[in-house]
């Protein structure tokens, strides 16, 4: 399936859920395809805050704590073999590209386990360590109902107990430096520019003023780095730089032209 629906309300609805979760067959109304879809994108825009988590280390962590970097949000549950595994395999490559791109440190990933009676930190760090996800800068981590009703409700997440586990929307979620909502990318199969891109206007888009040398770097970076499918990874594409320049030289030779023409005339 795939998530949505508005703030009131959608926190009743997302404690229904966890409650379904922890106590049995759920007893809400399953949501359509549409509906969760709905729910889904009815979460941009707001903040993630008020939700505290438990890293697999054992530490505690807020998305507060995380503000100033972009983050990206997944939600699976550890037993979950195909779908969440797929999902979280799918993140592992894409953030390797990612971090090519951007740099080291650029943004936080963050993958939660919503099945909270039983996503506990160890099994967060086996989830982890089995998928080759152990990477910096990327927390896996658990939290207790409240929590988890809280952040299913801000970020329009949606599950339902099942004969097979949970049915669920499979959603990416990228925030933006201060925890707002931004994207959702669905399903586990993605290709990494869907990612990567909104992660570049998130990371060097904040600063494009072109009077200081950051705000140029910045442009520079956001423009000409390119996503090159045949190596699935990202390059800087000079190509552009000598285009603008030669574009800039033809301009100026152009109204060189034009000046000393008039000055003939005269």
């Amino acid at each position: 399936m795939v998530g949505v629906r508005h703030a009131g309300p959608l926190l009743c609805a997302a404690v229904a859920l966890v409650a379904a979760a922890v106590t049995g067959p759920a007893r809400a109304a399953r949501l359509s395809d549409a509906d969760a879809l709905r729910l889904s994108q009815a979460a941009i825009g707001r903040t993630v805050d008020g939700v505290t988590l438990t890293t697999a280390d054992g530490e505690r962590l807020t998305f507060e704590a995380l503000r100033g970097r972009p983050v990206v949000l997944s939600l699976v549950y550890t037993s979950c073999y195909y779908v969440c595994s797929g999902l979280t395999l799918r993140l592992r490559e894409t953030i390797k590209v990612a971090r090519q791109a951007l740099g080291p440190g650029a943004f936080t990933v963050v993958t939660v386990g919503f099945d909270t009676p039983n996503d506990t930190p160890a099994r967060m760090r086996a989830y982890a360590r089995e998928r080759g996800a152990v990477q910096p800068d990327w927390y896996f981590a658990s939290t207790d109902a409240v929590g988890m009703a809280r952040l299913i409700a801000a970020v329009g997440f949606s599950y339902f107990p099942s004969p097979k586990g949970f049915d669920h929307i499979t959603q990416t979620t990228i925030l933006d430096a201060r925890g707002r909502v931004v994207l959702q990318v669905y399903g586990d199969d993605f290709a990494p520019p869907l990612v990567v891109e909104p992660l570049k206007k998130l990371v060097w888009g904040q600063n494009l003023d072109r009077r200081t040398l950051e705000g140029l770097v910045n442009t520079v970076k956001l423009f000409c780095t390119i996503y090159d499918p045949t190596s699935g990874r990202y390059r800087f594409d000079y190509s552009l730089i000598v285009n603008i320049v030669a574009g800039s030289l033809a301009l100026g030779i152009a109204l060189a032209g034009i000046v000393a023409g008039l000055r003939n005339v005269k």
